[in-house]
């Protein structure tokens, strides 16, 4: 019999404390809502994999909405800190991971664009886009059109693969093409179409 806040063999891995209880917390809602979706996933849910009552979850984040937010803020901050060390590229996992949740949050009707506080790759693509771009305005479009391409390739790419016929184009030179044509998009011209009808 053990007493009262003992472990047990069974819960040694279990997290104790609140930073470690939000941690898992935050990375097991996290892998949840990448593989199914906020709507899809219960606090129960994301309790039994994380490995805490789930009374702890409703204490340190409080009800779904906010838990949501928290998960996006997460994700955003761990982006920030690659991106920052200059650790993360366009293929990274994390990244990806991140876009997949942005786009099953989205899918579920949560207001992203609210609820997430920082946008540290769309604010980077801006930063670099200033240097080729007339203005503020269009280095926001700029790099807004760009996050929706590599967002498109990083969601759809088994099913642009197959409707446009690339599927035996090599990884390596998909991702180059898909790297160039975001670059041109980023410091291209402001005009994405030609402007006078004999170009």
């Amino acid at each position: 019999m053990t007493t009262e806040g003992a472990r047990t063999s069974s819960d040694a891995n279990n997290p104790l404390g609140r930073d470690a209880v939000v941690s898992a917390v935050l990375t097991h809602a996290a892998d949840l809502f990448a593989e199914r979706g906020p709507a899809a996933t219960s606090i129960r849910d994301i309790a039994e994999r994380a490995g805490v009552n789930h009374g702890l979850v409703f204490r340190h984040f409080g009800a779904k909405d906010k838990l949501v937010t928290a998960v996006l803020d997460h994700l955003s901050a761990e982006t920030a800190e690659f991106a920052d060390s200059g650790a993360l590229s366009p293929d990274d996992p994390r990244l990806r991971r991140h876009w997949v949740v942005l786009a099953r949050c989205i899918l579920d009707g949560y207001p992203v664009g609210q609820m997430q506080r920082r946008f540290p790759v769309i604010t980077a693509l801006i930063d670099h886009a200033r240097a080729h771009r007339a203005d503020d305005r269009d280095a926001a479009l700029s790099a807004a059109h760009v996050a929706a391409f590599v967002l498109g390739w990083q969601l759809f790419e088994p099913f642009l693969r197959n409707a446009a016929g690339l599927d035996s184009v090599p990884n390596a030179q998909l991702r180059e093409a898909i790297n160039a044509e975001a670059v041109r998009i980023l410091c291209g011209s402001p005009h994405p179409f030609p402007t006078d009808g004999n170009q």
